[in-house]
Formats: structure tokens, C-alpha cells, sequence
């Protein structure tokens, strides 16, 4: 017969070490389904989380501030090992599956959460230029149509200031911003 000390007694009758805290896991999503996934795992009461982050992107040949997921096809949720329903999880709408190891779901750490979360609140401030200066581009239309350049600024909301070799000179040039692409 092993002794039981009265303070590991105490605490296994008060419960305070059998009950875990939620965890976050990570969920794969079906392609290009990211919110509709969130949604149906919010309405059935999932706590979740899909970074999104602020990035500018040309439409209709102006620069517009849109947010995308930071991680495309993932999102994370917080459920509780032993109290939580899993099962309801598998088949909801836009849901691929849970990401395991075998077949033990894998908890992501809280800092690593609380890390993301906080970086995009500072990089959200602002969202990320759709090139930054220095960067190789493509123009795709007009009379420079294929050649390569650099950018150097924005010029105003739909224009941009680039470096452009000509005749064995550089010049710079103000085109469209529509009419530049990233160098892949």
C-alpha cells in the first residue's frame, strides 16, 4: 500500500490538475474554403482563429487594400481534450481535417498564437505596399511591354516611378502602375 501525502490528496480531490485547459489545434481547410470553414465551425460554437493579414493588390489598375489569410488552407481552434465534441468538426462545410501526427491531433502552443497575433496587429497598421523600392518588375503593357525595371516609388495612386535600362543608360520612368507585375 503506497502512502498518499495530504497535499497530493488535497489536490487530487479539489480536481484542480484533472481538468486541462483548452488547447489550440491546427485545421486544414478544403481549397479556397478558409472562411467558409470559420463560419460553420463559429456557428457551432469553435472558438477559432484565421490570421488575416492587410496587403495591397492592383484592381482594376488601382491599388486597393484587401486582407488574405496569412496562412492559405489553415486555421486554428481552440478545444478542450477531454470536454470538447470533435467529431462535429470532420464534417463541417469547408473542414479537410484536423492535423495530426498519426492520429493524435497536434496542440499548438499559446506564445506561438499570442506571437501571430501579435505581429499582424502591428503590421495590419499599415498595409504592405504592393512593391517596395528596390524590387525587380515586369512591365506588361505599352511600349515597354516585357522588358525588366526596378522600383523606385509610387507616383500618386495609380503611377509608379521605375528604373529603366535603355540604351545601356538608366532612366527613370513614370508608367501605370496596371501595367507592372512581380518578377517571378
Amino acid at each position: 500500500m503506497n502512502p498518499v501525502t495530504p497535499s497530493c490528496t488535497s489536490t487530487l480531490l479539489s480536481g484542480a490538475s484533472l481538468k486541462p485547459k483548452p488547447q489550440w489545434y491546427l485545421i486544414q481547410t478544403k481549397p479556397r474554403q478558409d472562411s467558409r470553414a470559420e463560419e460553420h465551425l463559429q456557428r457551432q460554437h469553435f472558438d477559432c482563429y484565421r490570421p488575416l493579414r492587410k496587403v495591397q493588390r492592383l484592381h482594376r489598375g488601382r491599388p486597393d487594400a484587401i486582407e488574405e489569410p496569412l496562412f492559405p488552407g489553415y486555421l486554428f481552434i481552440r478545444l478542450d481534450r477531454l470536454s470538447d465534441n470533435w467529431y462535429p468538426i470532420r464534417s463541417t462545410r469547408g473542414v479537410s481535417r484536423i492535423v495530426s501526427f498519426g492520429e493524435y491531433p497536434v496542440p499548438v502552443r499559446d506564445s506561438i498564437i499570442e506571437e501571430i497575433q501579435q505581429r499582424l496587429s502591428q503590421e495590419n497598421k499599415t498595409p504592405a505596399p504592393l512593391f517596395c523600392e528596390g524590387e525587380r518588375v515586369r512591365i506588361n503593357q505599352g511600349s515597354f511591354a516585357e522588358l525588366e525595371a526596378i522600383f523606385l516609388a509610387s507616383d500618386g495612386e495609380a503611377r509608379a516611378v521605375i528604373l529603366l535600362n535603355l540604351l545601356q543608360r538608366e532612366q527613370k520612368v513614370t508608367v501605370p502602375m496596371k501595367c507592372l507585375s512581380r518578377m517571378n
